[in-house]
């Protein structure tokens, strides 16, 4: 059962001044004007009747589309007023948003922690400065750095998001972007491959021929090789992939790795690189049973069954069957010779 649930508030290009290539926030939030106070507490009022007795631990009100800090401060009062109010009546137990790292100083977390601002996810993108200017993000790997010691010292919690295949960037600065996150050390990240969307700069390059966008299996590679680095590193990874949403299809993603179970896609190529290599170590034949726990079971067999395909295609020496052991940790598998017959579930 989901333990935890976001009120999402959307709020495109608001306190945004800076117009990176790729960015076309009214596309990827399905939004074409300011959210007003009032449309904030009906969009809160339509979603709380689905959330509400359903055991959630957590339900937060997030603000996300735009660079919240960059508000006037009085309209970011008039928008957390009302989130603080669901949340001094104990109907909503946290507070989000999202922002850019030069929009960080001493007084605009004073006004965040006024308001109990639990959580701030930064829109990072890269660590590496060449591909930050190529993007045209308006900031720095020092900018960054800078603006999550302030929200540490702060003592918000921290959430960094980042961009794979954007102009300049490759495999390895990919990976040096993810170790370099990874030393900073926030509590969660997100992980979004490129999409090429409409009126956007990077849409003009992608048709002269300037941008390349990336194939989606090397995107799954790419963030593939992120994901283990931050997930090596104890940060919990809270999105893989952009959210589908009515105005991402094929006429608005011109390129660009968008597919609707991208999540799964890396964290079963990741899955199916670390059973290869136990079944590598194997030297004998019949039946075997590959284990893991629930949580991570469709991920060990595949999208669609791909694993296990491959498996099966490859490894033609072995009955292999499948089988969850929650005692087993997350991302993690066994080997067991025979038909394990102490799963809980099998497949």
């Amino acid at each position: 059962m989901k333990k935890h649930a976001i009120i999402p508030v959307f709020i495109p290009h608001m306190g945004c001044p800076n117009d990176c290539i790729f960015c076309n926030q009214k596309v990827i939030t399905a939004k074409t004007a300011p959210v007003a106070e009032e449309d904030v507490k009906n969009i809160i009022e339509e979603r709380l009747p689905t959330l509400t007795d359903r055991g959630l631990e957590t339900l937060e009100i997030a603000f996300f589309g735009g660079s919240f800090t960059g508000i006037p401060i009085k309209e970011q009062q008039k928008y957390l007023g009302i989130a603080l109010d669901y949340k001094n009546k104990g109907i909503v137990d946290k507070i989000r948003l999202s922002t850019r790292p030069d929009y960080i100083n001493p007084e605009i977390l004073g006004n965040l922690r006024k308001y109990k601002v639990d959580t701030i996810e930064l829109g990072v993108q890269s660590m590496d400065d060449r591909v930050l200017a190529m993007s045209r993000r308006g900031h720095t790997s020092e900018d960054v750095r800078r603006a999550c010691s302030l929200i540490r010292d702060y003592d918000f919690t921290l959430g960094i998001q980042l961009m794979i295949g954007l102009p300049g960037d490759t495999p390895d600065t990919a990976a040096c972007t993810a170790e370099k996150v990874a030393a900073i050390g926030p509590e969660m990240a997100r992980l979004y491959p490129t999409v090429v969307l409409e009126n956007t700069v990077l849409a003009k390059m992608c048709r002269s021929g300037a941008y390349i966008p990336l194939t989606e299996d090397d995107a799954v590679a790419i963030t593939m090789r992120m994901y283990v680095i931050l997930q090596d590193a104890g940060i919990d990874i809270i999105r893989v992939g952009l959210k589908s949403t009515d105005l991402i299809t094929h006429d608005a993603d011109l390129g660009g790795s968008y597919h609707p179970a991208f999540r799964q896609l890396v964290e079963g190529r990741i899955a199916k690189n670390r059973i290869l290599a136990m079944l590598r170590e194997l030297k004998s034949s019949g039946t075997i049973t590959i284990c893991s726990n629930r949580k991570w079971f469709s991920d060990m067999i595949g999208h669609k069954g791909c694993n296990k395909k491959f498996f099966e295609e490859n490894f033609p020496q072995y009955i292999i069957k499948y089988a969850a052991h929650d005692s087993l940790p997350d991302n993690t598998y066994n080997i067991i010779r025979g038909d394990d017959s102490r799963g809980g579930h099998k497949r």
